[in-house]
């Protein structure tokens, strides 16, 4: 990887981590989603997930609840980013080995 490309990731990953400092500045009011579903009247209809990683984005053991936001946010960017990270080591792996097997250059 680049040195160049390895700046713009982590400008990148500082900027994501930067917003999340404002997280707790966000609106209460539901999204657009939600509020369809409460103006139709189904938002009660609507499934649980199967599994919460960070429960109505705050984590409960910490008792200072704009604090719990941002960190919730934090680890939101860091789990996306890990993600992020594995899918493409994972694709250059495997994208590095057709390459080289493929050829290129030959004569005609």
């Amino acid at each position: 990887m680049k040195l160049r490309h390895i700046g713009l990731i982590a400008a990148g990953l500082g900027i994501a981590l930067f917003i999340t400092l404002f997280s707790p500045f966000a609106s209460s009011s539901p999204d657009g989603l939600e509020r369809v579903a409460e103006d139709k009247g189904f938002s009660g209809v609507a499934d649980s997930p199967p599994y919460r990683l960070i429960s109505d984005y705050v984590f409960p053991w910490v008792g200072n609840e704009d604090l719990a936001t941002v960190l919730s946010g934090i680890v939101g960017v860091l789990i996306v980013a890990a993600v992020v990270f594995a899918i493409a080591f994972l694709l250059a792996r495997g994208g590095g080995a057709q390459r080289s097997t493929t050829g290129g250059g030959g004569s005609s």
